[in-house]
């Protein structure tokens, strides 16, 4: 079957149309609503399902966010400008009229990766260092979703408990230190105001500022690695997203996870699918399912 995938993040909402041959054609994107609300949300999913529902079979949504019974809240609404309980897979199939399936973005993540690496692995994480901190869990082969789809969401585990205010309400959480967004709030004085883009080319022209918030960020994802590998035992962590994927982020990561206890220690990949690693985990979703 083609299906149409569309990611829907933070920051942007990104369609394509994979074929029945898992070709990767009209790949588009615009900018997520600043203020997510339904009609906003609503119109955003209208234009950019339009021109390509007619050419599919199916609709492959992979989201930030919780989905629950095909209904997408935030654990942290500053993620989708306060959107909550949307009910997005009666949404997407009134506007296509086609049968949909519904993942987080990084458990649709985590799919893929996990997809790409099966034959060697049967235990891993996925981590996405974006706009938020997201995540995916993996155990002996069987994506975790929960009762309530909020499994895998590791970017609400406490790092720092006087760190902080998250958006989710707690304090001192991975993503409210590691994240995106994150990074740019803690910026002061010449970087004050830059987004996370900004201060990392700011971090490769050697400011001292900048060394100091993204190496933060990196040590906080390493300390989450190692919570993950006492958890799960993973085979691998597989790191993505804008910020996990950032020129020299991930050798920052690596090189923190050395510094823990040999037995917490894990191989740290970067995603194989790189950006659209949340699309193809929908699409091969819905095509098992």
């Amino acid at each position: 079957m083609n299906i149409l995938a569309i990611d829907i993040g933070g920051t942007k909402i990104s369609a394509a149309l994979i074929s029945r041959d898992n070709q990767l054609t009209h790949h588009t994107q615009i900018k997520t609503p600043a203020s997510a609300s339904p009609t906003q949300l609503y119109e955003a999913l209208v234009a950019i399902t339009t021109p390509l529902k007619a050419y599919a079979d199916g609709v492959a949504v992979a989201s930030t966010g919780i989905i629950c019974d095909g209904v997408l809240t935030a654990l942290n609404p500053n993620n989708l400008g306060g959107l909550k309980n949307f009910p997005l897979k009666k949404t997407l199939s009134t506007i296509t009229g086609l049968p949909c399936w519904l993942l987080n973005d990084a458990q649709a993540a985590a799919w893929a990766e996990y997809d790409y690496r099966h034959e060697n692995i049967s235990d891993m994480a996925f981590i996405t260092v974006s706009t938020g901190v997201g995540g995916g869990l993996i155990q002996q082969g069987q994506l975790q979703l929960g009762k309530r789809g909020i499994a895998g969401h590791l970017g609400h585990t406490i790092a720092d408990p006087h760190g902080p205010l998250c958006g989710c309400g707690r304090y001192g959480c991975v993503e409210a230190i590691a994240s995106g967004r994150a990074i740019a709030s803690q910026a002061v004085n010449e970087l004050a105001g830059k987004d996370a883009k900004a201060i990392f080319t700011a971090y490769h022209q050697g400011s001292l500022q900048a060394k100091t918030i993204i190496e933060n960020s990196a040590s906080t994802i390493a300390n989450l690695v190692a919570d993950i590998k006492a958890i799960i035992d993973a085979d691998c962590v597989v790191l993505g997203g804008s910020v996990g994927l950032a020129n020299g982020y991930i050798e920052l990561v690596q090189a923190a996870i050395r510094q823990q206890p040999e037995a917490l220690q894990v191989p740290i990949l970067a995603a194989h699918y790189h950006h659209n690693a949340g699309l193809w985990g929908a699409v091969l979703w819905a095509r098992k399912h």
